[in-house]
């Protein structure tokens, strides 16, 4: 729905800037590219200069300790600034914002033709070379998500090892082995641990459940049991299954 009601408001928009563009005198269509180039440069310059300023403003005020982030590293570098204000493309609100205006508003048709210009020109500029630019720079992706992930994961295994620490049943042990295991892995890797959401015993829980299941079609094919016991049996197996999926 999200791409549809884009694509439907970047060809209302267009649809109107063939009238806007038709009237005009050639003169005048000069004029209105000039001035959308400008209009687009200063867009991109006041991205610039405020996230530059922003940047800088944060390094200073931690370097005098008045501000203490929880990661010094999540202020971006002069690359990553850069970086940040290239990615200050323009789209669907623009758009929608200069379509939205009566049809009798001074100006209108310059209007919608600079939304149009600025999006246009900063979606192509800034969007084709916003890759280029990365690799330019070097820039890597240091996965703060699964940093996050890794941490979460580790405090959330060891509250759940410290709930069953006490149990001395033979399940809570099997537990136990399990949760530390998760926990060297976390600790291991910092940057998530369990590789797709997989636990240590999981390719050994599918393994199991395989032959599980095919012991089960046997005994429906032997009838040594009937559909109702294969099927509630079946569906013991899918669950477990789908735990030790990753």
């Amino acid at each position: 729905m999200v791409f549809v009601l884009n694509v439907l408001a970047f060809m209302l928009i267009g649809m109107q800037m063939r009238p806007i563009w038709t009237k005009l005198d050639a003169d005048v269509r000069w004029e209105y590219c000039v001035a959308a180039a400008w209009i687009l440069l200063t867009v991109v310059l006041v991205r610039l200069l405020w996230i530059t300023f922003y940047r800088t403003t944060l390094r200073v005020l931690i370097a005098r300790g008045i501000y203490h982030p929880k990661d010094p590293k999540q202020v971006a570098s002069p690359k990553g600034g850069l970086i940040i204000s290239w990615c200050g493309m323009r789209g669907l609100v623009t758009l929608a914002t200069a379509f939205a205006l009566p049809e009798n508003f001074p100006y209108r048709d310059f209007i919608v033709f600079i939304a149009f210009a600025v999006v246009l020109g900063s979606l192509i500029i800034q969007g084709l070379t916003l890759r280029p630019l990365i690799l330019a720079f070097g820039l890597k992706d240091d996965d703060p998500v699964g940093i996050e992930v890794a941490r979460a994961r580790a405090i959330a295994y060891r509250a759940a090892l410290d709930a069953i620490e006490d149990d001395p049943s033979e399940e809570a042990e099997i537990l136990r082995l399990e949760y530390r295991a998760i926990l060297m892995q976390a600790d291991d890797d910092p940057h998530g641990g369990i590789a797709n959401g997989e636990l240590p015993a999981d390719p050994l829980r599918r393994r199991a459940i395989e032959a599980a299941r095919k012991s089960i079609f046997n005994l429906r094919t032997t009838e040594v049991i009937g559909d109702d016991a294969f099927h509630r049996i079946e569906e013991e197996l899918d669950r477990a299954e789908l735990s030790a999926g990753g």
